[in-house]
């Protein structure tokens, strides 16, 4: 307060010639520097400071600190009305409509913690920790007076309640925001309607989006109209046109299509195509069921799931699926409907070239600086290899089962002989790769043991064990504060290499009966960069074929030859 002061005779006389009036002029606190031309035609209500070059013009300001080199222009109502934690706090039911997974967001969540108070809601103890530290956090952070950044420009907004925000945000045009946090360079566009929310850094919203109580995080989009309620959207998340109902969007999830609904499930690097849906309600029970699309699954055009369900990372759903499947131990496959049943084709789509691409184009297309969410890109790692493994030891068990049998059946799907055998194959050929990889990384220090199960919390790969050893310190009252905990998720990432190689060396000593010498393992790394190497054979094939000229259909529509089709074909595809 010491930095601001109170306007004087001759600086009021000024203002209130440029139309400016206030309920009580002792309220009103200004820098040091302040000059009248700082404000016009504005009406301010209770508590106003005004730092250094900012401004108002033609707005009504109620309980606000303006920050140095902001605008407030044309602003209908910016107030803030009682004493409020701006969205710090608000409980989304995330993933499931009933609430039973419910997340208190604040503007520091990160997709781990976040996981955690989703997920692990059979350890009460943890869960009563981590909301009794965002509990805190939100009474910390409570005011009667919202605030306005450094060098923000809100303009041509109608009602702005209870919001706080942070330095370099931009609100252009937005119909209402009530009970929330814009943390630093969020911007919020036309006919934008927001309640119980928090836009974390860099995070979009736009161009007439409806959000209620949600947590769209670092570098997140959602525009073009896009509804979303008691849902959650982690780093680099893009979602326009469609709608969003009770789900947990770990990084990278991305639906643009006005047919599209997600609903009450938990996604990750996940692609939702036009007219894909689910339901959750099956007319017994309520809305209580959710499903689950590990990281990297795709819906095709009109795909559809009903609820409870699960799927492997990097499947690709076609078809209509109505009987909750389980194909989690299945990645990189195809599931498909034919003749009304479930058809899952293990490992298939790790001969598309589309897989690939997706992988390689996720770290690429990061836009975050604060980097909050832990996020790991590699695509040989302990999570997605140990699931290999499962998956081939089961087609094996089915496949002894009944040799002869033409159709096998696991967890609600149905797997075709021909398509087992062929899994089995494409499976130990990147199981080797993956091998392979992880042991040509990290260290030979003993000090980080990464054996045993991975998980994939909300985009960080993690040894089950460090993850437990987490959650019991958190129980423990050892971790109370989310930096802490954050720090520790941080620091499994720095030495991800090391844990994962220490994995894989379990691993490979498992399958050889023994502890592997270091010409063996010299081998496997050489092995597994052949078939790396082989892998990509394959999958460049498939995206040759799908640049070939077989694909140049419609292309050179008033073209009088072959060539002249051709080039243009190249022209637009940007081939050669």
């Amino acid at each position: 307060m010491s930095s601001f002061r109170a306007l004087t005779p001759a600086e009021i006389s000024a203002v209130e010639a440029a139309g400016v009036s206030a309920e009580a002029w002792p309220q009103i606190r200004v820098a040091k520097d302040f000059r009248p031309e700082q404000l016009r035609q504005c009406r301010l209500e209770g508590q106003v400071e005004l730092a250094s070059g900012a401004r108002i013009f033609r707005s009504a300001v109620r309980n606000y600190r303006i920050g140095e080199n902001s605008l407030v222009e044309g602003v209908t109502a910016l107030e803030c009305r009682c004493r409020s934690t701006f969205g710090n706090g608000t409980p989304v039911a995330a993933m499931n409509e009933c609430g039973g997974r419910t997340v208190k967001i604040f503007d520091r969540l990160s997709a781990q913690v976040a996981y955690l108070m989703a997920v692990y809601r059979h350890r009460p103890a943890l869960i009563a920790a981590l909301e009794r530290m965002i509990d805190d956090y939100a009474a910390a952070s409570s005011s009667q007076i919202g605030e306005v950044g450094r060098d923000c420009r809100i303009t041509g907004a109608r009602f702005i309640r209870e919001v706080r925000i942070g330095d370099g945000v931009t609100v252009d045009g937005a119909s209402i925001l009530e009970n929330g946090t814009l943390c630093d360079g969020a911007r919020i566009g036309v006919d934008v309607k927001a309640y119980d929310f928090i836009a974390a850094e860099e995070a979009r919203i736009g161009n007439g989006a409806t959000v209620e109580r949600c947590f769209v995080g670092e570098s997140c989009i959602l525009e073009k109209g896009f509804s979303a309620a008691e849902s959650l959207f982690f780093a680099n998340s893009h979602c326009e046109n469609g709608e969003a109902a009770s789900i947990f969007a770990g990084p990278y999830t991305v639906s643009h299509h006005k047919s599209s609904l997600l609903i009450a499930g938990m996604f990750s690097f996940f692609n939702a195509g036009s007219g894909s849906n689910q339901s959750n309600h099956l007319f017994k029970s309520g809305a209580v069921h959710q499903a689950v699309h590990l990281r990297g699954c795709k819906f095709a055009s009109s795909a559809y799931v009903m609820s409870p369900a699960l799927e492997g990372a990097f499947t690709m759903v076609m078809g209509h699926h109505s009987y909750h499947h389980d194909t989690s131990i299945f990645p990189y496959s195809y599931l498909i409907e034919k003749e009304g049943k479930s058809i899952l084709m293990p490992g298939a789509n790790l001969t598309s070239y589309g897989a690939v691409r997706d992988i390689e184009k996720w770290p690429a297309r990061d836009r975050r600086r604060i980097r909050r969410d832990v996020i790991d890109f590699d695509e040989y790692n302990p999570y997605v290899t140990g699931a290999m493994l499962q998956a081939v030891d089961m087609l094996h068990r089915l496949e002894e089962q009944d040799p002869d049998a033409a159709l096998y059946a696991y967890n609600k799907v149905q797997i075709r002989a021909a398509g087992l055998r062929r899994g089995i194959g494409l499976y130990n050929k990147a199981i080797v790769a993956a091998l392979g990889t992880m042991l040509g990384k990290g260290s030979d220090s003993t000090e980080h043991d990464g054996r045993g199960r991975w998980l994939d919390l909300a985009g960080q790969y993690i040894a089950k064990r460090e993850a437990d050893a987490i959650v019991e310190a958190i129980e423990r009252g050892e971790l109370t504060t989310y930096r802490e905990i954050d720090a520790r998720f941080s620091d499994f990432h720095l030495h991800y290499d090391d844990y994962a190689r220490s994995w894989a060396l379990a691993a490979y000593a498992a399958l050889l009966g023994r502890t592997p010498t270091r010409a063996e393992i010299d081998e496997a790394v050489e092995a597994g960069a052949n078939a790396h190497a082989a892998m990509r054979r394959t999958t460049d094939a498939d995206r040759d074929r799908d640049c070939s000229l077989d694909m140049a259909v419609g292309y050179g529509l008033d073209c009088d030859d072959e060539r002249e089709r051709r080039d243009d074909y190249y022209a637009v595809r940007g081939l050669k």
